[in-house]
């Protein structure tokens, strides 16, 4: 059948009276990009302190056996201008003021990012070489990243899955730093134990590593294991996390086994990986959840994780716990069976909370006004209060080392932790968003109050006996550090500390018992 020709009517353009063309101008839809912007480096500065087991030199202070283990907090000397800190499985990382990283530890699959061939290398401090100043720094078990100004994600190490090194590329372990995310500009880095979070300015989110726990969140189960026809490909290649008819995402935390996002507008935070212990919040029976699931967390500042257990953060500076609860890393104190539920930390309901970390099988909680209290498993003194008994409810961490300064942030890996104290003793900074927060929580349990007004009656009335000992106490956890780490002449000068307080009681109408 033969094609007609059709010849159609030309549109006449809009003019004026003269047949003059207006130039009338067409509207756009335009759509503005999602962007988050690159992270501040911390500058708040000051020094590192450990503690807990170093025999592979995880400690930083020297090869010297007889600092393989340190009861409280001890001075990394070597290291000055310290801004963060980052302690993976048997490694450190410290980051300093002018973007410079450090490392010491364990370096057997390339975990320091540096030679370390020199006799003793990897039990002291020394610098990373990378291709830029280093905003934000993670650590896992055998791997470590870094965060550059200008937006490039450098990794170096190794994963590991159940059958041993997976390597951190499909070429194998990287001793040295290498780009893991080329062309593309990142804001954030978040480390598991085993796995690399990755979240980009456009708020997309990218996962590399073991995927057998779920913690890829975009892996099967089938493919997990790498044994597949595509084998590692899928693993060691980063690759997008898809969250159905989600909004770009604004945050990220790993925990050991987990992944968990806060997506942006809605504040909803997804979850994926491990939950054998319920800590994912996901009611259903499932041991891993390998894509995102809604926990139905609200009003999430911070997330943070160990082995088998999650702590959540509040805007309102308040603590929850869930999981496993061996050993005390819940901070329940005695509890019958695991956690199935979201609880407060009692210890901490009086509290301001600012950050919380946590171990493999410890936690940590950091409030507004600097003071640290740690809870959990304290085999290798990892928890910083001098005993090696286990926790099971917050305890201040005192020492020489924290007394009279703010403590700023702490990590913790396997069997030490590490933290960054500020150099000069400072008046506590309290936030009026902080103080509003803890006025609402004060008012919304009646013991809150009863505690409240007891320490008024404390400030304005003299000490009691009860509280005289508690200063007799902690004057002798102070005599304790002295004795374990500083000479006579020490010891001599805390004896005529201890003979001013008493003349001080003295004066006040109390007796030194």
């Amino acid at each position: 059948m033969p094609r007609i020709a059709v010849r159609r009517k030309a549109t006449t353009p809009i003019g004026n009276n003269n047949n003059e063309e207006l130039d009338v101008p067409k509207r756009k839809l335009q759509r503005t990009a999602y962007q988050l912007p690159l992270p501040e480096r911390p500058h708040v500065v000051g020094r590192a302190l450990v503690c807990g087991q170093g025999d592979m030199g995880q400690l930083g202070l020297g090869d010297d056996e007889a600092k393989f283990e340190r009861k409280r907090p001890a001075l990394v000397d070597a290291i000055e201008d310290v801004v963060d800190v980052r302690a993976g499985g048997m490694h450190n990382l410290v980051l300093t003021l002018d973007g410079t990283v450090y490392s010491f530890g364990c370096n057997d699959e390339g975990a320091l990012g540096r030679d370390s061939s020199e006799d003793g290398s990897e039990f002291e401090p020394h610098p990373i070489e990378l291709p830029g100043k280093v905003l934000k720094i993670s650590t896992g078990d055998s791997h470590s990243a870094s965060l550059l100004e200008d937006g490039r994600v450098f990794a170096w190490g190794s994963f590991r899955d159940s059958h041993g090194n997976m390597g951190l590329t499909l070429e194998g372990n990287k001793r040295l730093p290498i780009n893991v995310l080329p062309d593309m500009v990142c804001c954030d880095i978040a480390s598991g134990a085993d796995h690399l979070v990755i979240l980009t300015c456009s708020g997309k989110v990218f996962t590399v590593g073991c995927a057998e726990q779920g913690q890829l969140g975009r892996v099967s189960l089938r493919s997990a294991t790498g044994e597949s026809r595509r084998g590692k490909t899928e693993l060691l290649r980063p690759g997008e996390v898809i969250i159905k008819r989600g909004k770009p995402v604004e945050a990220i935390w790993a925990t050991n086994y987990c992944t968990f996002l806060r997506e942006s507008q809605t504040g909803k935070i997804w979850a994926f990986g491990l939950n054998n212990y319920k800590q994912l919040a996901y009611a259903k029976d499932l041991a891993t959840i390998i894509n995102p699931v809604d926990t139905k967390f609200e009003n999430i500042k911070q997330i943070a994780g160990g082995q088998h257990h999650t702590l959540v953060l509040k805007n309102d500076g308040s603590c929850y716990s869930i999981g496993r609860s061996d050993y005390g890393r819940l901070g329940l104190g005695t509890v019958d069976g695991d956690i199935t539920e979201l609880q407060p930390v009692k210890g901490l309901s009086d509290k301001f909370v600012v950050c919380v970390s946590c171990g493999e099988a410890q936690s940590f909680a950091l409030t507004d006004d600097g003071k640290l209290f740690s809870w959990g498993m304290g085999s290798n003194y990892q928890l910083g209060t001098g005993s090696d008994d286990d926790a099971l409810e917050p305890v201040q961490i005192i020492s020489k080392q924290t007394e009279g300064k703010r403590i700023i942030r702490v990590s913790s890996g396997g069997q030490h932790s590490i933290f960054l104290v500020e150099n000069e003793i400072q008046p506590a900074k309290t936030d009026k968003n902080s103080k509003a927060n803890l006025t609402k929580k004060a008012s919304a349990t009646t013991a809150v109050k009863e505690k409240e007004t007891k320490q008024k009656s404390t400030v304005e009335e003299p000490q009691t006996a009860d509280s005289s000992e508690a200063a007799e106490t902690n004057g002798d956890v102070q005599m304790e550090d002295a004795k374990d780490e500083t000479t006579k002449e020490a010891e001599q000068k805390e004896t005529a500390a201890n003979n001013e307080n008493a003349k001080g009681a003295a004066k006040r109408g109390r007796k030194k018992k």
